[in-house]
Formats: C-alpha cells, sequence, structure tokens
C-alpha cells in the first residue's frame, strides 16, 4: 500500500503537536511526535465512530492514558474536524477545550480524563467489560472495540499489574492496548529503572503480545488487523517508537530520541522548532494548518466511517423492530434514568451493623436494577456486597451474564475499573475497608472531576474494627475525603456526597441518595458492628424519619422550646449521644437536642433557614465523633467543641476500646459538662479549639 498521505497525516499531527506546545510555552512533544503514526492509522482506518455524533452509543472508544500526550490526541481529533485551530491555539489556556491535559468531553473525542498515568488503561479495562456486559443482554450487533494507548510511565505505574490480571483472567479480546513504548521517560531513560520484558509479563496475564516498529504504518495496519481478528484474549501491540520523531538541531541533525524532548517545548529541549517544523513538511510561516492534501484524505476517512455507520445503525434499527422489549430496556440504560425503586419495600433486621443493613439494600437492588455492576477488593462477604453477589454470579472469561467483578486485592485498579464502567453507562458499585480508601484516593478524584456517579462502599469505619489494630482502623479517612465535600467541581456542585449512616433506616436512605445522585460521586460509611437503631419519633416510622437525612442534618431527638445544648455526630457515635442525653435528662434535667449529621457538604447546600433550624448559632453545640474532631468542626461552628480521636487506634476488642477511649454515654456525659461550664464561664469568647477524648 502507498503510505504517501498516511505519512503525511502524521507529520501533520506532529507539526500541529510541537506548533501547540511551542504556543503555549509548555507541554510534551516528544512523545506526541512519536505517537503520531499509530494515532493516525487507528483514526484514519480501524476506529469506528460517527464524525456527525461522538456520542453514538454503538461507537468504539479510545482511552487515552498519558493525558501529557493530549497534544497528539486533539491534533488528530481537529483532522477529524472535533476541534478548530483556534483550537489548537489554545492549547493549555484559560477555559480552552484544550486543556494541558485532556478532561471528558464526548461529544468532541475524549472519552476520558487522564494524567495521572496508569488510570485511563484501567478506565479502559473497566470499558471492556461492560461492553461485554451490555453484549451479553443485547447480542453481538452491539460489540465493538475498546482500545487504549499507554506509555512506559503508565506500564511501570503499579494499577497496570491490577489492570493486565484482570483484563487477561476474563479473556477481554475486545480490549486493544498499544504501548508507545520509546524507552524515555520525563527524566531518564527506562533503562535506568527497569529492566523486565514487558511482552513476557503480559503474556503471563493471558494477553495475546506482538512488538513491531511503532513508526511504520504497515506494521501498524498488520497489527491491528491480527487485533482486530483477536477472540480471546485482550491484545498487546508494543509499538518501538522514536521519541521526538522528525526533530532537529538548528544545524539539522537529528535530535531524535532524546530525553529532554519529553516535557517542554522543542526550543528549550535543544531542537530547532523552525527545523523541525521544515524537516517535516510544514509551513514556518504557518504552523498551526491542516495540509490540503490531509484535509481531503481526512474527508474521504469520514465518509467512509459514515458508511459504516449507516450499516451499523441500519442493523440497529432491524434489531429493535425484532425486540421492541430490549430495545425500550436499552434506551433506558443508556439514558442514564434512575430506576423507579420503592424504598419502602426494603426490610431491614433491627439494630445489626450498617454494612449488614447495605448488604441487604444490595441484595434488593440485584432484583431491580439491570444495569448495575457492583465489585469488591477480596472483601465481598466482610463488606456486604455479597448481598448482590448472591442473587447474581460473578464475570468470569467468556461470561458475563452476571454482574459482580471479584477484583482480586487491588482497590485502585478497581476504583478506575469503576470509572470505565460509569463512563460506558453502567451504575457501577465498588467495595472494601474504609482504611484501604487511602489506596483509591486517586481515582476517586478523577471520578469527581468527571462528576462520575461512582458508588463506594467503605466499610469497618472506625477504631471498633477492633481486634485487627490501627492498621485497619480508619481515623483521618472521615476527614480526608468529607473535604471533597467543600471541593466544588466544574459544574458547581460538591465534588462528592460523603454518607455516614447513624442506623438502618438512615442505611436504606443513603443508598436512595447515593443512586439518585447522578452529578458526582457518592462515598458510604458503614460500620462493622451493630448499632442500636434510633427511637422513631412519636407517631411516626423510624423510616419516615429518617428520609429527613437527605437534607444532610436533622433533628432525632428533641425538646419543647430552646434546648441548653446540641449534640452532633453521624454513625454509630449518634446512638451513644443518644443513650448519654437519655441519661443527663433524667440525672440533670437537662434540655438536648440530638441531630444526626449523615453529609455535612449536602446540609450546607440546605438553606439558611433550615440550617439555622437545626443546629442554631446561638446555643452550644457539641459534636461526637470516631474520626478527627475537625470531622465536625465545622458543624458546631467557632463557639462550639468538636470531640473526637487524636491518635492511631489499639488492637483489642471494640467494647474493650469504647471503654479506653470514651466512647460511651457516660463519657458523653462528663464531656456536655465540662462544655457546658467552659460555654457558661467564657460564654463572650468562648473559641474551642479542636479537642479530644483521652490522651494515650
Amino acid at each position: 500500500m502507498d503510505n504517501t498521505i498516511v505519512n503525511r497525516a502524521a507529520d501533520n499531527i506532529r507539526i500541529l503537536s510541537v506548533a501547540m506546545v511551542e504556543r503555549a510555552k509548555s507541554g510534551h512533544p516528544g512523545g506526541a511526535m512519536g505517537g503520531a503514526d499509530f494515532i493516525n492509522i487507528l483514526y484514519s482506518e480501524f476506529l469506528n465512530f460517527d464524525p456527525d455524533d461522538m456520542t453514538w452509543c454503538n461507537r468504539d472508544r479510545f482511552f487515552l492514558d498519558p493525558g501529557h500526550m493530549s497534544s497528539m490526541l486533539y491534533s488528530v481529533l481537529a483532522l477529524a474536524g472535533n476541534y478548530s485551530i483556534e483550537d489548537l491555539k489554545n492549547f493549555r489556556q484559560w477555559k480552552s477545550p484544550t486543556p494541558g491535559h485532556p478532561e471528558l468531553d464526548v461529544s468532541r473525542g475524549i472519552e476520558n480524563t487522564s494524567g495521572p498515568l496508569g488510570q485511563g488503561h484501567a478506565m479502559a479495562v473497566g470499558a471492556a467489560i461492560a461492553e461485554r456486559f451490555f453484549v451479553a443482554r443485547f447480542g453481538e450487533w452491539i460489540s465493538h472495540k475498546i482500545y487504549t494507548f499507554i506509555s512506559d510511565g503508565g506500564i511501570q505505574e503499579e494499577i497496570s499489574q491490577g489492570a493486565g490480571r484482570i483484563a487477561g483472567y476474563l479473556g477481554l479480546s475486545n480490549l486493544i492496548m498499544f504501548f508507545d513504548s520509546n524507552d524515555i521517560q520525563l527524566s531518564t531513560v527506562t533503562d535506568d529503572v527497569s529492566n523486565e520484558d514487558t511482552a513476557k509479563k503480559y503474556e503471563s496475564w493471558g494477553w495475546r503480545v506482538i512488538t513491531i516498529d511503532g513508526n511504520n504504518a504497515d506494521e501498524i495496519r498488520y497489527a491491528l488487523r491480527k487485533a482486530n481478528d483477536e477472540k480471546e484474549k485482550p491484545f498487546l501491540i508494543i509499538g518501538k517508537t522514536i521519541m521526538g520523531k522528525g526533530a532537529v538541531t538548528e544545524n539539522g541533525e537529528s535530535f531524535e530520541n532524546e530525553v529532554s524532548t519529553h516535557g517542554q517545548p522543542l526550543s528549550n529541549a535543544g531542537a530547532s522548532i523552525e527545523k523541525t517544523i521544515k524537516n517535516l513538511g510544514g509551513d514556518l510561516e504557518n504552523p498551526f494548518m491542516i495540509f490540503p492534501d490531509v484535509a481531503n484524505y481526512y474527508r474521504k476517512v469520514n465518509e467512509r466511517k459514515m458508511s459504516n455507520v449507516y450499516k451499523k445503525k441500519a442493523l440497529q434499527k432491524e434489531w429493535e423492530e425484532k425486540n421492541p422489549v430490549l430495545s425500550k430496556k436499552l434506551h433506558k440504560f443508556l439514558s442514564g434514568e434512575i430506576p423507579d425503586i420503592d424504598f419502602t419495600e426494603i426490610s431491614q433486621k433491627e439494630n445489626v451493623a450498617t454494612r449488614v443493613a447495605s448488604g441487604t439494600v444490595l441484595s434488593y437492588f440485584a432484583k431491580k436494577i439491570e444495569n448495575m455492576i457492583v465489585m469488591s477488593a477480596d472483601l465481598s462477604n466482610s463488606d456486604k456486597t455479597e448481598g448482590f453477589l448472591n442473587e447474581t454470579k460473578a464475570f468470569t472469561r467468556n461470561d458475563f451474564s452476571g454482574a459482580f467483578l471479584q477484583a482480586g486485592v487491588a482497590e485502585l485498579t478497581m476504583a478506575s475499573i469503576a470509572n470505565g464502567m460509569a463512563l460506558h453507562g453502567i451504575i457501577s458499585v465498588c467495595g472494601t475497608f474504609f482504611v484501604f480508601s487511602d489506596y483509591m484516593k486517586p481515582a476517586v478524584r478523577l471520578a469527581a472531576l468527571m462528576e462520575l456517579p461512582v458508588k463506594y462502599v467503605w466499610t469497618h469505619d472506625s477504631f471498633r474494627v477492633g481486634e485487627d489494630g490501627p492498621t485497619h482502623q480508619p481515623v483521618e479517612q472521615e476527614a480526608q475525603i468529607r473535604l471533597m465535600e467543600h471541593l466544588k467541581n466544574h459544574s458547581g456542585n460538591n465534588s462528592v456526597l460523603v454518607l455516614r449512616p447513624a442506623d438502618t433506616a438512615e442505611t436504606t436512605i443513603a443508598w436512595k441518595m447515593a443512586l439518585e445522585n447522578t452529578l458526582s460521586p457518592t462515598a458510604l460509611i458503614l460500620s462493622r458492628q451493630k448499632v442500636k437503631d434510633i427511637p422513631a419519633k412519636q407517631n411516626s416510622s423510624r423510616f419516615s424519619d429518617a428520609v429527613n437525612a437527605q437534607k444532610g442534618a436533622y433533628i432525632v431527638q428533641d425538646v419543647d422550646g430552646t434546648p441548653d445544648i446540641i449534640l452532633v455526630a453521624s454513625g454509630s457515635e449518634v446512638s451513644t449521644l443518644i443513650e448519654g442525653a437519655e441519661k443527663l435528662r433524667k440525672e440533670k434535667g437537662l434540655k438536648i437536642r440530638v441531630v444526626s449529621a449523615i453529609s455535612e457538604g449536602l446540609f450546607r447546600n440546605q438553606p439558611v433557614e433550615y440550617q439555622e433550624e437545626i443546629i442554631p448559632y446561638d446555643v452550644p453545640v457539641l459534636g461526637f465523633t470516631a474520626g478527627l474532631p475537625v470531622t465536625l468542626q465545622g458543624l458546631v461552628g467557632s463557639f462550639g467543641k468538636s470531640i473526637g480521636m487524636n491518635h492511631f487506634g489499639y488492637s483489642a476488642p471494640a467494647d474493650v476500646l469504647n471503654e479506653k477511649f470514651g466512647y460511651t454515654a457516660d463519657n458523653v456525659c462528663k464531656q456536655i459538662e465540662i462544655y457546658l461550664n467552659e460555654f457558661k464561664n467564657n460564654k463572650k469568647d468562648i473559641k474551642h479549639k479542636n479537642s479530644i477524648l483521652i490522651e494515650i
């Protein structure tokens, strides 16, 4: 095949990429220059999409892992007609559609936000699982390929182990990954940090692997054909590419394979931008140009794609006419519409751990929500996601009729896979112990940035994990994730909804809130130990009362008139406050209000009038948490006091730790009296610092 125009299009991508970085005075040109040949062949000859509707549900997906190579992706999408030259000129500028690292924008062809290395290709694994999930329910007509592009850095990131293992185990033959192996990373050559045999590694995980010259159009084409024909295994194409391909110095000497071209404009790296553009066939006066012959070539590419799309849409129409019930279900899946759930139907046992209550809800969901996939990091029997698993089955090679992923011990991988599933229209849920949420934070952050409604089930929420000791007892984790409630996403909403329910009824309502939240991820923080149910108010039911948790905080026990003190907590501590309050009412006649605050972020979104009704500013407020005192400081205010942990836990039974750390009704009474005396004596200028219970 004559590759003249193909190679010219690749050079056009190189020129646009280096020009973007040069104009922005920042960026990563070298990798984009090396990867241009593959991205050009992929988009022009293999990737199926609708040029008039990049959101078409049956398109192939392309997940970029090394987000620093964004200029390459924007450039090829400009050839396809999705970005203007003006967009490219504004690379890395304020409010530009071409940010430094790609941000989710499906209508333009950006399938994922990328940047933190490793997560992009793990999301592709999630999308590949979702595609198989859809095919198992609606047929092969809806099948499509998931392509991903990874760099040396992504291969080195630990997440690649989990993603590679899971994809190989499940035999995801719909997944095709190109490894841009140029042997150079940001500060050094890869030989300085690794001597692994990447091909053998992936083969051991069950991948099909081929190594090619990644800058040779014929070899790229051959490899992609082989990959598309694969029926049993995920396919890895190791493309040996040239970092900074085409770069030259002022003297016209080659400046390829230089570490310096990785992360700075060519002119700063030691190459000549003018001579490089000329070497690649560009116009020195106007590097921001799509060559006329390349533009014509891509017009024909788009015409071919439109013809293919027309055929696939005709098949879809024929299928829909023959399968009206399935067709309606498919459109409901793709719409993002939340299934109608009657949460009053969910019957909970009394006084159980909130993780158990969560498992009951998930068991109900398994029978009602057909586009939900639940996964666990080897803890389904402990985090109680087994409630869902018991009503379905786990995915295995060639069988995606179930709806559960056994992720193994790979929390970050699991969270990134959940993101990929969510990007593919799945309601994704993933569970592990709360302390291990630390492993997941990078993927949680990307989910928040992409505004994906992933649900996190984080159990064993406090030192009451007990005998397992401080390695497994979360203390600071709740304060960390609740900071995300203070952080707004680009749509102006809280970036994460964090829910720590106080009993079984609140757990049911928490899941209602999680399911209905389509604007951000939701974290459910759940207890290991049994929790006493909060008593229902007079002439009410506990479930009806708990519905008020949807406002973030509400009164669970109140008094006539103005209270002497307001007690605030979430989770297990609410029942302890109720016990202590009851004791003080009887012994001291105090008028005590108890507030359950399942989500400070949600509470602060309520009208000010409601906030002041629940927690007035002129009444003493005492917060009680098993986390850091700062967890509740925003709710108790400047004149309030927040009591919590300031140390790691210890290995001992949970009841012993409750006594040792002061999480008892008696100590609640003691702390209330201490605080009220402080408040009375210093009423005009009292300003408490975050307090602790007991120092050990």
